[in-house]
């Protein structure tokens, strides 16, 4: 019987070709690739997740989802626990702030040194009363003023408070034609002050005294106060801020 395979001279196994092909006489497969591993199942590149493995996937990522969002609705029930009081005591540094600036602006120059730039003055309101009122002059006005003109120079400002309304500002200018006839216009600053005292210092007791109401001297006339007491309300929440009154500061000469 003949051999169904041919040695090549370089010893690698041929196949049989010509007579032994042509008779029908099987094929001997190509050893040539003999030391390679076959290929089992389809090839990686085209293989899928199981459902086992879908399954999990999803379960990590709900878990870390919920995980995420309790952790976002805490840090948010955090932070707006005391989001209104923040508010409010932000509002009475601004509105402290915005005071002591109008107060000391109006205790420069051109403020005759040694006189009283804020001080007490009888003023007449637009509803008819007349009040002793805190009275400053601005210069240049103030940014909160809304003239129905162009507005004016030496501007007389005083601070009133009122029930329900809060702490107003009262102020007309000096240059206007009817200033000594006519009541001064009216500019609210918070509606959230609900009193205003003055602080006096007694250089024999060495201590300071609040008053409600302005003391006077020994000649009757109205005295100046040291300091300015603001007490603030919005629901459950007071707070009481403190305004010091400058004295008037000299300018420098003219040369």
């Amino acid at each position: 019987m003949k051999r169904a395979l041919r040695i090549a001279d370089d010893g690698t196994p041929r196949r049989i070709r010509g007579a032994a092909a042509a008779s029908g006489a099987p094929s001997c497969p190509d050893l040539s690739d003999a030391g390679k591993r076959p290929v089992i199942g389809p090839p990686l590149s085209a293989r899928a997740f199981t459902l086992l493995e879908i399954l999990l996937s999803l379960a990590l990522t709900a878990l870390v989802l919920v995980s995420l969002n309790v952790f976002v609705f805490s840090m948010g029930e955090l932070w707006g626990r005391n989001t209104e009081f923040r508010l409010f005591d932000r509002h009475v540094r601004a509105v402290t702030r915005f005071l002591e600036q109008e107060l000391q602006a109006a205790s420069l120059p051109p403020a005759a040194a040694g006189a009283v730039a804020v001080a007490p003055q009888e003023i007449r309101s637009q509803a008819g009363v007349t009040e002793n009122l805190l009275t400053f002059e601005l210069t240049s006005g103030s940014r909160i003023l809304t003239w129905p003109d162009r507005p004016l120079p030496e501007v007389i400002c005083s601070l009133q408070v009122r029930d329900r309304e809060g702490l107003l500002m009262l102020w007309h200018s000096r240059l206007e034609k009817k200033f000594e006839d006519d009541p001064p216009r009216e500019a609210l600053i918070t509606p959230l002050v609900t009193a205003i005292s003055y602080d006096y210092y007694d250089a024999d007791f060495k201590a300071w005294k609040n008053e409600t109401t302005f003391r006077k001297d020994n000649n009757g006339q109205l005295e100046a106060p040291q300091r300015l007491r603001l007490k603030f309300a919005y629901g459950k929440f007071a707070r009481e801020s403190v305004i010091v009154l400058a004295p008037p500061t000299a300018g420098l000469p003219n040369f």
